[in-house]
């Protein structure tokens, strides 16, 4: 009985969390877009009529490409894989700031869910938010500051280093340590798994560094991504 009240309690705990990251990454993208129209002289609603139907396209848009995923050799495909979901959330990010951008997102994974459901008890979801996040909100943002050609170089080029190496870290220490607890397992067997097509896992450091980086930098490119822990830890 308590183990299975603790298994609630948990459970809920990360539905929290969950809905705790989507507050504060929408929050941030506002008051970065506030700050960059009010330095720039903007007078533009941050979310207009036109622009909620543009993020309403681009995210069904998203939607569909991420269902067209495809795994990657040197990472377990059950866990990670690959897509071109974040195409959309950056041009819309670009176009119309880092609040489309991360509402794209949002919007994305929940469409998914509605259609395909979760597999990861929405581990994996969140791992796309966030993952998706802190990319598209970064490059954004610094595009937002000076429209030009280098500076969208610029701002992918950093969003990628921030995809990188922010979702390695969520993933070593909240994304792989929150699915083995929910599904009642332990990191050495997801350390298996990656060390059955990835010769250079021997543990958890050596999974981030060797599986869940590159994956991370594949998806930090700008017209390339993944799924999930980034990657795509809906299939985690």
């Amino acid at each position: 009985m308590f183990k299975v009240f603790g298994q609630i309690a948990a459970n809920l705990s990360f539905v929290f969390v969950f809905l705790g990251i989507i507050f504060l990454m929408v929050l941030i993208a506002y008051l970065i877009e506030w700050f960059a129209r009010k330095k720039n002289g903007g007078t533009e609603r941050i979310l207009s009529t036109r622009k909620i139907v543009v993020i309403g396209m681009f995210s069904a848009l998203s939607t569909i490409l991420m269902l067209l995923e495809f795994p990657v050799p040197f990472a377990p495909p059950t866990i990670y894989k690959l897509d071109f979901s974040e195409l959309p959330a950056l041009i819309g990010g670009f176009a119309f700031g880092p609040v489309a951008g991360v509402l794209i997102e949002l919007v994305k994974i929940l469409l998914k869910t509605l259609i395909k459901g979760t597999s990861t008890a929405f581990v994996g979801e969140l791992a796309n938010f966030i993952i998706g996040c802190s990319f598209v909100l970064p490059a954004s943002a610094i595009y937002m500051l000076k429209k030009r050609k280098t500076t969208a170089v610029i701002s992918c080029i950093a969003g990628t280093l921030v995809i990188t190496v922010a979702g390695s870290l969520f993933n070593a220490f909240y994304l792989l340590p929150t699915f083995a607890n929910m599904f009642h397992t332990d990191l050495n067997a997801i350390v298996e798994m990656g060390k059955a097509v990835n010769k250079f896992v021997t543990d958890v450091p050596r999974f981030t560094l060797f599986i869940v980086a590159p994956v991370n930098l594949l998806n930090g490119k700008p017209f390339k991504r993944r799924y999930g822990v980034v990657a795509n830890p809906v299939n985690l």
